[in-house]
């Protein structure tokens, strides 16, 4: 469960005990919006961004682990004779399931309307908060979401999150499916306008198991 300082700060922030709460994020990146779209809402950061260490992972492992690897891999490839090329051809090819996967729409992380509420959520979400992490709270009558301001965090002890989102029960819902696989599951804010937006990554089991529970009574 959600540490007491975590509790204590959700409950000042709200002015009353929430009944529901759970650490979360998106499951995919954001899309890339159309140009004019992202302009007229202030060109925004679609990405969260990353603590230093692993930028100075990325720079060690370019300049060390890679030319290493190279050196290995051309020291142990053995000598290969003249290639054969074959004329062979069984006729047409039938469709691979990569092939077929392709043509499918891929899932979001919204209903893809960026003009209404979910997809201006999203053009603001790392406005909001460089970290990808989003506090769901419940109320009896409010959706509220809260970020923390710093890129790292440990979700069952932050406690320096505020509001970002407030939503009455007129304006959105939360809609979840019982019985998802712990690790897998989902759960969607759906706006009065008929936008959607889907979170996972949830943090807490315990956390997890009582937001479904209540959202699904």
């Amino acid at each position: 469960m959600a540490k007491r300082k975590v509790e204590r700060r959700a409950r000042k922030i709200l002015g009353e005990e929430p009944i529901a709460l759970v650490w979360c994020a998106l499951g995919k990146a954001i899309p890339t919006p159309p140009k004019d779209v992202h302009r007229a809402a202030g060109k925004g950061r679609l990405k969260g961004r990353h603590h230093w260490l692993l930028y100075v992972g990325a720079v060690l492992g370019f300049f060390i682990i890679v030319p290493w690897y190279l050196l290995d891999t051309l020291g142990s490839k053995p000598a290969r004779g003249p290639r054969v090329r074959r004329t062979t051809d069984d006729g047409p090819r039938a469709a691979t399931p990569s092939t077929t996967a392709d043509r499918e729409p891929a899932p979001s992380v919204f209903d893809g309307d960026w003009g209404l509420a979910a997809g201006q959520l999203l053009l603001r979400w790392y406005a909001q908060s460089p970290n990808p992490r989003r506090l769901v709270l419940l109320t009896q009558d409010r959706i509220c979401v809260a970020a923390s301001p710093r890129r790292r965090l440990s979700p069952t002890k932050a406690d320096d999150f505020r509001i970002v989102t407030e939503l009455g029960r007129h304006e959105a819902r939360v809609e979840a499916e019982r019985g998802q696989p712990r690790g897998f599951a989902t759960f969607r804010i759906r706006f009065a306008d008929g936008s959607w937006l889907e979170l996972g990554k949830l943090a807490d089991p315990d956390d997890a198991d009582h937001f479904f529970h209540t959202v699904g009574e």
